[in-house]
């Protein structure tokens, strides 16, 4: 990643001619100039020497009537899916740069490199080697906010040779082993966590955050090695503006007490005399955590950092708003190291929640996670990092559940009566968003007698339909209280099998409903003496919370499968095809 090529060289350039330019801008080099017709290469003795050569030279630097054009050196076996993008505007919004790389393809990674320059530097990864072609084709050179684009390769160690390697390129001896670490790792040696900081801050010192020209919003960022949104178009005439930060733990730490200092800075600046809290906002599937049994997390943090802490009710949340607004009042210092403990809380939460999705994933293969909307991939300021990667087991260009279209399902789901009213929404509002975001028909059943404690919801739809549809009616009932605060969301499931396959979940002696209620934590249940409806089909009933009434769903689908492939007639054996007869 340290070897650099030059090209556009003078036929009348020398190594002597090179050494002079290295010198002149204090860039080091860690071996001679190899100078061919044409172009040249030299080695960095790192990272850093290597992009201030790019910065400083390439497209700048005249030399013997030729402008020199410095990028890194990559050879053929792995120019892959990797590219480095640079000279991005400095003001660009990371939403706007998302959508471009995307319209090239799948963008699998965008990862911000630390540079002393005043414009952005990025590595993008693209899921498919025509794709990083395309981008590099299109966007090299491009103007964007009157700054031009410059698009190079940078090594691909994962990528496989093509064609035998021994000797390496002509001129060269073999590259060795391949360098650990990836680009702009020296810069940034932790990890960037996958959730980002996101806050709320009034929007009368958004100008003052960003500063004139930007000039004050590019100094947090470079100060604390983070890329930060601030996104004012959003909610137009709102009191207050979200800004997303993205970095290590620590650099979004940095950078939320320097926004405060701003903050605390221009509202004494403008004799502004109310409290200026911190708000975090934090995805609802966190906040139980946060919080803990009766509440002792959030005291603890409370009495550790000398805060008060308030969070937003759940009734303030909308099937397309989910996140809620942590409020720590208090003066700087407590409220950033407040700040620290609960994003840590959060992040311990995701961590936690990831692993399980991914045990989930591996369980129920092919299932699309990411897209499900259970976690905050969707709002506002987060990267594409987790909604274009699929999970284990699925396969790009097919649908979720193996090849080709997966079947449509029925499922009847079980809800209290009570709970009507909140399903379907003012005016039916809220069912209508639900059976659009899930892509699933979405009915409640009349009920059955006066009264009846419970109401049916029928769910028609594939398998990541009923996955999303009944994530969001668990969820919806918890976060309107329907069960307790210390009660687990368990619900009562239907689906239909064919009276014949019935037997098959069963199982001899029980031992397959068994397995199966051991391996979901589900309760199965298969009632005896049924008589079979009109299409000859009896009901298998499930309880459980969401993940356990899923897993049993997908299982009993895998047994059913089995048995509709056993009963298509199979050719008989050792039959062949009746040959033409010659004429």
């Amino acid at each position: 990643m340290n070897k650099l090529y030059i090209g556009n060289v003078s036929a009348e350039a020398s190594e002597e001619d090179f050494e002079t330019i290295f010198e002149q801008w204090k860039i080091p080099h860690s071996g001679p100039f190899l100078v061919k017709t044409g172009y040249a290469f030299v080695d960095c003795p790192d990272e850093k020497a290597a992009m201030k050569a790019i910065d400083v030279l390439s497209g700048k630097v005249e030399l013997h009537g030729k402008v020199l054009e410095v990028e890194h050196s990559v050879p053929k076996r792995q120019r892959s899916c990797k590219l480095q993008i640079r000279n991005i505007p400095p003001h660009m919004q990371w939403e706007v740069l998302d959508s471009m790389l995307a319209q090239y393809g799948a963008v699998e990674s965008c990862e911000q490199v630390n540079t002393d320059t005043e414009t952005a530097v990025v590595n993008v990864r693209y899921a498919a080697k025509d794709q990083a072609r395309l981008a590099m084709e299109k966007l090299n050179g491009s103007m964007m906010e009157n700054y031009a684009l410059k698009v190079s390769y940078i090594p691909d160690e994962t990528a496989a040779p093509e064609g035998p390697s021994a000797g390496g390129r002509r001129g060269f001896n073999a590259r060795g082993p391949p360098r650990s670490g990836s680009p702009g790792l020296g810069a940034r040696p932790k990890v960037q966590s996958d959730i980002p900081l996101r806050v709320l801050v009034p929007t009368q010192f958004v100008g003052a955050i960003i500063g004139k020209e930007g000039a004050t919003i590019r100094n947090i960022t470079k100060q604390t090695h983070s890329k930060i949104d601030i996104h004012r178009k959003e909610n137009a005439g709102a009191a207050e503006k979200p800004i997303t930060i993205h970095s290590t733990p620590e650099g979004c730490s940095n950078a939320c007490r320097t926004i405060m200092e701003i903050m605390q800075k221009e509202a004494l600046d403008t004799k502004f005399t109310e409290e200026i809290p911190l708000k975090i906002l934090a995805h609802n599937n966190f906040v139980g955590r946060l919080i803990g049994k009766e509440g002792r997390n959030l005291k603890k943090i409370e009495q550790d950092t000398g805060t008060k802490i308030t969070i937003s009710p759940l009734q303030d949340l909308t099937l397309y708003n989910p996140e809620r607004t942590i409020t720590v009042k208090g003066a700087i210092e407590a409220c950033a190291r407040a700040e620290e403990e609960v994003m840590k809380k959060i992040r311990e939460s995701y961590e936690s929640d990831m692993a399980a999705m991914n045990l989930q994933s591996n369980l129920i293969p092919g299932l699309n996670l990411n897209a499900l909307g259970l976690f905050p991939s969707g709002t506002p300021g987060m990267g594409p990092s987790m909604s274009s990667v699929p999970p284990p087991g699925a396969h790009a260009g097919c649908s979720s559940f193996g090849q080709g279209h997966p079947e449509s399902e029925t499922v009847h789901l079980f809800i209290p009566a009570l709970a009507v009213g909140a399903i379907i929404g003012k005016q039916g509002q809220h069912i209508k968003q639900l059976s659009h975001f899930a892509g699933a028909s979405i009915k409640i059943a009349p009920a059955e007698g006066m009264d009846a404690k419970q109401r049916m919801v029928i769910i028609v739809g594939p398998p990541e339909a009923q996955f999303k549809a009944q994530c969001r009616i668990f969820g919806k009932l918890k976060e309107e209280n329907f069960f307790g605060p210390k009660e687990e969301v368990k619900l009562e499931a239907h689906i239909k099998v064919p009276s014949f396959a019935a037997g098959r979940v069963i199982g001899k002696g029980g031992k397959t409903v068994n397995e199966l209620q051991n391996l979901t934590c589900a309760e199965v249940v298969v009632p005896r003496d049924q008589t079979p409806d009109e299409n000859d089909q009896v009901i298998v009933k499930i309880s459980g919370h969401f993940f356990a009434c899923q897993l049993a769903q997908r299982k009993i689908q895998e047994i059913l499968a089995q048995v509709r492939r056993q009963q298509q007639p199979k050719p008989t054996s050792g039959a062949q095809p009746p040959l033409p007869r010659r004429k």
